[in-house]
């Protein structure tokens, strides 16, 4: 037999042998904590099977160490006939284990309160990854020309040094909107968990240490293009570049594309009116949205920089004074601006932003009438609106997590923190009652970047658990997380690199994977959408034999595979949104430990 018959045969074999399976247990591939709830989802293609029992199995020595019977059935859910939960949550020895049930077996995982040491440092390799202006990963600079403002009439065309920040995703695109946000999660996580960081990275993002924790570095590289952002009292934008941007696969220092004034790209000035420089245009409203994110940013940021940047911190705390003077002027959404397609970031609400911003001022400036004014804006969205939805429009909520809910609830000078207690179970609950009747007790819509959605909740669900010292959404924060880390229909972890030696996206819509072949490490992808939403994607061509298509349903779909940006494509403020969870768990598996 000749070669090339020989590697059509083998191929054809491991291809007929992965469909010739029907049954899968799905776990969190990278492990659970000891006193963790444990759960496995067994799923099926079988229109008939019973599953009464269960094992975990020793990885080293394959003896059977603890016997299941805690099983609860689901039946038919996306392209399974059956499904499984196996709850071994009283199982809380340290090994390797697999578990086996009716001659399935699941991977290998690890039981031990040190499985999520060094995965807070661990995404800041993707944010690393997404500089704009010096790029530590490819040691090379970009977009050094930026910008030229637009839709300013006064400033038409003019030329504003905005150089820096972070790319939105796999384009090159800049937003306030999501680098903001970024900015404040990565503050947030080390304000909660500062030992959960290391220092081993300069400020510009090559190896060294500088006396600064990484994440207060990388939190410092978004302030600065922030700072830029907002030149003077009043003069705001929000974004850099727009969709001309999408012109294939190239490295951010070969960009190339020509906006009508050479390397320059256009710098959107925030107007509070609906913005396009072309045939779609946004709904902008007002000012508020962007305006109080930059205000939340820097308020947080004066506070936990001052030690490292005393100057630094002085002027942006005056800034974010302004800022949040200048959201009240022109209530409203500022909305991205798209041109040649329909797609931009459809932020519907602002109140969140305002209530975020205001308690975020009283807790740095300690002024009274912030509290009010964070009380206020609290009380106008109980709960973000996709808690409990069944879909919502690209980014039309956002923030995906209120942590001004959080603020105002913990807060014990805050004469109204149980009300916003009730806001935030009253956004769980909505989540868990969705989740509840599946076997993978998953309540989030899946819109556009699912996973931050996912994110959010189990940031909430956290920050709910230690206020309230409540435990009842413990087994839909471990489904949560589980399904980050491989407990989906599909058995990947949604996070590249994590873990190492786990089933992780590998062929992510990104140029560095397709002309240099790295891998997006610590990057969160979008993760799985609606069926219906997928099939109705402008531009989506796969680019290999999809992999996981007996899992695919038209409940939902998601593809390791380049060509698919929908679902396979990293995001800086996904990724970012994570700093907190994963470091919360650090820092309690390191507690636990000793």
């Amino acid at each position: 037999m000749n070669i090339s018959k020989k590697i059509v045969l083998l191929f054809f074999t491991a291809y007929s042998s992965l469909f010739a399976q029907q049954s899968w247990i799905r776990i969190n591939q990278l492990g659970y904590q000891n006193n963790a709830v444990k759960n496995a989802v067994f799923v099926s293609l079988q229109k008939e099977i019973i599953l009464e029992n269960f094992e975990v199995i020793n990885a080293d020595n394959d003896k059977k160490v603890y016997a299941g019977k805690k099983i609860k059935s689901f039946g038919k859910y996306g392209s399974f006939k059956n499904s499984f939960r196996l709850d071994f949550s009283d199982f809380i020895s340290n090994g390797k284990y697999y578990i086996s049930a009716n001659g399935i077996k699941s991977s290998v995982f690890r039981i031990s309160n040190d499985v999520y040491n060094g995965t807070a440092d661990f995404i800041l390799k993707y944010m690393r990854q997404q500089r704009c202006g010096y790029n530590p990963t490819l040691k090379d600079s970009c977009h050094t020309r930026d910008g030229f403002i637009v839709d300013n009439p006064e400033q038409d065309s003019a030329y504003v040094n905005v150089t820096g920040g972070w790319h939105d995703a796999s384009d090159y695109l800049q937003y306030l909107t999501t680098s903001a946000t970024a900015v404040y999660q990565l503050l947030f996580a080390y304000k909660k968990n500062p030992a959960a960081y290391k220092d081993e990275f300069l400020a510009n993002g090559d190896t060294g240490s500088n006396g600064i924790p990484d994440i207060l570095d990388e939190a410092k590289w978004g302030l600065d293009w922030l700072n830029k952002m907002n030149p003077e009292y009043g003069v705001m934008f929000n974004q850099i570049a727009d969709d001309r941007d999408h012109a294939g696969f190239r490295l951010p220092g070969s960009d190339t594309v020509n906006y009508g004034k050479g390397l320059e790209r256009p710098v959107y000035f925030i107007t509070g009116k609906q913005q396009g420089l072309a045939k779609f245009k946004n709904r902008s409203t007002g000012v508020s949205s962007s305006a109080a994110k930059f205000a939340s940013a820097f308020a947080l940021g004066s506070e936990l920089l001052k030690k490292y940047y005393p100057s630094f911190a002085e002027n942006i705390i005056i800034k974010a004074e302004e800022s949040y003077k200048f959201a009240l002027t022109d209530l409203g959404v500022a909305q991205t601006a798209s041109n040649v397609s329909p797609y931009f970031y459809e932020e519907d609400n602002y109140v969140d932003d305002l209530e975020l911003a205001a308690a975020q001022l009283f807790l740095t400036t300690k002024k009274n009438e912030y509290l009010d004014a964070a009380n206020y804006w609290g009380k106008i969205e109980p709960f973000t609106p996709w808690m409990g939805a069944d879909t919502a429009r690209h980014y039309q909520w956002y923030p995906f997590v209120n942590l001004g809910h959080y603020l105002l609830a913990a807060s014990s000078e805050n004469k109204k923190s149980a009300e916003f207690k009730y806001y935030l179970n009253k956004g769980l609950e909505k989540i868990y009652n969705k989740g509840k009747t599946n076997p993978f007790f998953i309540g989030i819509p899946f819109i556009w970047c699912s996973n931050n959605l996912i994110a959010a909740a189990l940031t909430q669900a956290k920050l709910y658990e230690e206020i309230t010292s409540e435990y009842k959404y413990k087994e839909m924060e471990a489904s949560l997380r589980d399904w980050l880390f491989g407990c989906n229909p599909w058995g990947t972890s949604m996070i590249v690199g994590l873990p190492e030696n786990g089933d992780y996206p590998a062929h992510v819509h990104s140029s560095l994977v397709a002309l240099e072949y790295q891998q997006t490490l610590g990057g969160l992808v979008d993760g799985p959408v609606y069926g219906k939403i997928f099939n109705n994607l402008i531009g989506i061509k796969l680019f290999e034999d999809d992999e996981y298509k007996q899992f695919q349903s038209e409940l939902v779909v998601y593809h390791d595979d380049i060509g698919d940006y929908s679902t396979n494509e990293p995001t800086m403020d996904g990724t970012a949104s994570l700093s907190f969870y994963l470091s919360t768990l650090e820092t309690s598996g390191k507690i636990n430990k000793e």
